[in-house]
């Protein structure tokens, strides 16, 4: 079973970045996907990026050449680096990792995007 935590949220200005990172444990072994999605107030979650093992690195549109994925050699941490902010991206971020077929979740780190 994986645990999973994340760090680095928090409020930013519109156009301002954050890095967010998730730390896991105990072990990587059998972690096909590692990543974050996001939830908005009064929306559903959505995936925001994804390092996949079957489909590589996937970003949602509303983020793609803004937010950077990341998975470390190790397999068991990840990162999203995200730039050029918008009051859109706030939200709740959860790190997620799919092990052996069973999703796992973090706690979440609220993101704030606000002048």
């Amino acid at each position: 079973q994986v645990q999973l935590v994340e760090s680095g949220g928090g409020l930013v200005e519109p156009g301002g970045s954050l890095r967010l990172s998730c730390a896991g444990s105990p072990n990587s072994f059998g972690i096909s996907d590692l990543g974050w999605y996001r939830q908005a107030p009064g929306k559903q979650r959505e995936l925001a990026a994804v390092v996949s093992g079957s489909s590589g690195t996937i970003y949602a549109d509303s983020v793609k050449g803004r937010f950077t994925v990341s998975r470390d050699k190790y397999g068991i941490a990840v990162y999203l680096q995200m730039n050029s902010l918008k009051p859109e991206d706030t939200a709740v971020y959860y790190c997620y990792a799919r092990q052996l077929g069973v999703d796992y979740w973090g706690k979440g780190t609220l993101v704030t995007v606000s002048s």
